[in-house]
């Protein structure tokens, strides 16, 4: 008899993935067991000290409006902040922060430690207890057996991990820390699909050797946005600057003479790479025309001299990236803390997935994070979270919990991964939605909140935050419909920012949709704006931010909505499980062939799914009579 109790959810691995779906797990009842090969490292940032960026930081507002808890984080060890593509549509604003690393994997451990229904233990995880096709359990290597009833795997980058420098190879998950073996083995066996993926981390610098005045800084904004919509744009450490340097042809050369016995150019490494964050050398082969690349030096802490150079991801011989290194201006004199290096390790295939993240040939097994052949933080805590909630919720009887595409990014990645797969390490672009004005970063809680709160999750502290900036959202829009404003108030604004004066009386969201126009700057003119302004107590700026918005884009949003109403009658044609696709020989092979091993729960997964064509979805509808 084991000494362990019977855990409802274990969770395997402390990484992003991990701790949002043992927070989540916990928070809505589960007794849960988060297995960590080391409690100093929760949510570690293995590779850049930064959370967000383009689309990334949407997923952080979405964890955030559903509950979770990388906002919350984020926002209290921040050391800068940057709104991305303000040049580009609200569609395209991206929330980015630096973090103090260090400080974000103590704040995470704080918040763990102080849920009740969570438990710890430190160990490594070698295999699964498997009845018939459901989970029971876990054994890790110290021989020790722990029974749960649902099981959340979120190995990240463990799973056979091998690192690369050079001609070097180490086994291991992270730099120093060993890798995970046993369980790939072991799925393999039980008919799951698993593949090899490859990232990189650069060269970590000495702050104290680099000479900062020939390098150019880079400061954030001046307005700081928080992340987690309970914070009222808040600052709790004080802000540093990133700098930018350059490579030139002369550090080029430097580097090629490296590339012989580069494990990524002779043969050593044979597994996918991350596309859009190439390795230093994979950028001189693939852009050899181009003769500089820029570089981001971001500071690792608060406090510490430790910096990482973003841009410079290399699995090189150390000393070749040393010497390339020093011939860029301001490192002339540099030290290293550590190398950059290359990863290799296991994931699975997640068309092998439902939509819930539980895995379709062992019931109450969940698969979250790099695990399913994904890469960054953002998109490891969503999974973990979508994951913690369903495990949490299938074991107390209730429906499962699934985000669409056109309510969140988070259902637009779990989306892309059940039903087309990876084929590299996927990352989550705004590109990837087909409704991004919908998916605002300032949306989030409007989309999100409520949804989590009626499952329990979502605190009703939040509800009411997002029922009061929804409420001043609408007092502004209803304002400004119904208002008109009179020449003589306007015009000498209009003129002042070079846009045409008005000749009557006009309404006001007409002239708050220019371009140039500000709505903070009309309500000055307008006492009664003032006065609904006067009602906003919570992130004052943000609200009415998202109210000129709504104004300025109604259009585009109101067209956005209608097609994905549209799009979302094929999402409401169900197709049942027991559907023979080999029998229907109208439909392309190819399309009977990935309909058989994706097994489409509804006509628009089905329609989503690639080598499944127009036609095949119209024989599709035949069959099921529509």
């Amino acid at each position: 008899m084991s000494l362990l109790p019977l855990y409802d959810v274990i969770v395997v691995g402390a990484g992003h993935a991990g701790c949002e779906a043992a927070a989540a797990a916990a928070n809505l009842g589960s007794k849960t067991l988060l297995i960590t090969m080391d409690m100093t490292k929760f949510a570690q940032m293995s590779c850049n000290p930064a959370m967000g960026g383009v689309a990334k930081g949407q997923i952080v507002r979405e964890i955030d409006a559903l509950g979770g808890y990388s906002g919350i984080v984020t926002d209290r060890t921040m050391i800068q902040f940057r709104m991305l593509n303000m040049s580009k549509g609200p569609a395209m604003w991206s929330p980015r922060a630096q973090c103090d690393k260090t400080k974000f994997s103590i704040e995470w451990r704080n918040i763990l430690e102080r849920i009740p229904n969570l438990h710890f233990w430190q160990d490594n995880v070698v295999a699964l207890i498997i009845e018939g096709n459901t989970v029971r359990g876990v054994k890790t290597q110290f021989g020790i057996t722990v029974y749960s009833r649902s099981v959340i795997l979120t190995t990240g980058t463990f799973l056979n991990g091998l690192m690369h420098i050079g001609k070097t190879q180490v086994k291991g998950g992270r730099y120093s820390e060993p890798h995970s073996y046993g369980l790939t083995e072991q799925l393999s066996e039980l008919g799951f699909s698993a593949g090899r993926m490859k990232t990189g981390t650069p060269v970590r610098i000495d702050g104290r050797t680099i000479d900062f005045s020939k390098l150019t800084e880079q400061k954030g904004d001046e307005r700081i946005v928080n992340f987690s919509y309970l914070h009222n744009n808040d600052i709790y450490l004080k802000q540093k600057s990133c700098y930018i340097v350059y490579t030139d042809e002369q550090v080029h050369e430097s580097l090629r003479t490296g590339l012989n016995e580069s494990p990524l150019y002779d043969g050593t490494i044979q597994s996918i790479g991350p596309r859009y964050c190439p390795s230093i050398e994979t950028k001189l082969v693939t852009f050899s025309e181009k003769d500089r690349h820029q570089l981001f030096l971001e500071p690792e802490g608060e406090d510490t001299v430790e910096y990482y150079l973003n841009g410079f991801s290399s699995s090189l011989d150390w000393q070749v990236q040393l010497k390339s290194l020093r011939l860029i201006k301001g490192f002339e004199n540099i030290r290293i803390f550590r190398p950059g290096y290359a990863i290799e390790y296991d994931y699975f295939d997640p068309t092998d997935l439902n939509h819930t993240l539980e895995t379709k040939r062992i019931n109450n097994l969940y698969f979250a994070g790099q695990i399913n052949g994904t890469t960054g933080y953002e998109e490891a805590g969503s999974q973990g979270l979508i994951a913690g909630i369903n495990a949490s919720l299938k074991l107390n009887g209730s429906a499962e919990f699934i985000l669409n595409r056109d309510n969140s990014y988070i259902g637009v990645l779990i989306d892309d991964l059940v039903t087309k797969g990876v084929d590299e390490p996927y990352r989550m672009f705004t590109s990837r939605a087909e409704y991004r004005i919908l998916l605002r970063q300032d949306t989030a809680d409007i989309r999100l909140t409520e949804l989590s709160h009626k499952i329990g999750l979502a605190s009703s502290d939040r509800l009411v935050i997002k029922k009061e900036k929804v409420n001043a959202i609408e007092c502004i829009i209803d304002y400004c419909n119904k208002t008109s404003i009179e020449p003589n108030l306007i015009n000498n604004y209009l003129i002042s920012i070079n846009s045409s004066a008005i000749n009557t009386k006009t309404k006001l969201n007409s002239i708050i949709k220019r371009p140039d126009v500000a709505l903070k700057e009309i309500s000055k003119l307008l006492p009664g704006l003032q006065k609904i302004f006067e009602t906003i107590h919570h992130r004052y700026d943000d609200v009415i931010e998202s109210a000129e918005i709504e104004i300025k884009y109604s259009g585009y949003i109101e067209r956005e909505k209608l097609l994905a109403e549209k799009y979302n009658r094929l999402e409401n044609i169900n197709i049942p499980a027991r559907v023979n696709y080999d029998e229907l020989k109208s439909i392309s092979t190819e399309g009977r062939q990935k309909l058989s091993k994706i097994k489409p729960k509804t006509i628009g997964q089905a329609s989503r799914i690639s080598g499944v064509s127009p036609a095949d979805i119209n024989v599709l509808l035949v069959y099921l009579g529509r």
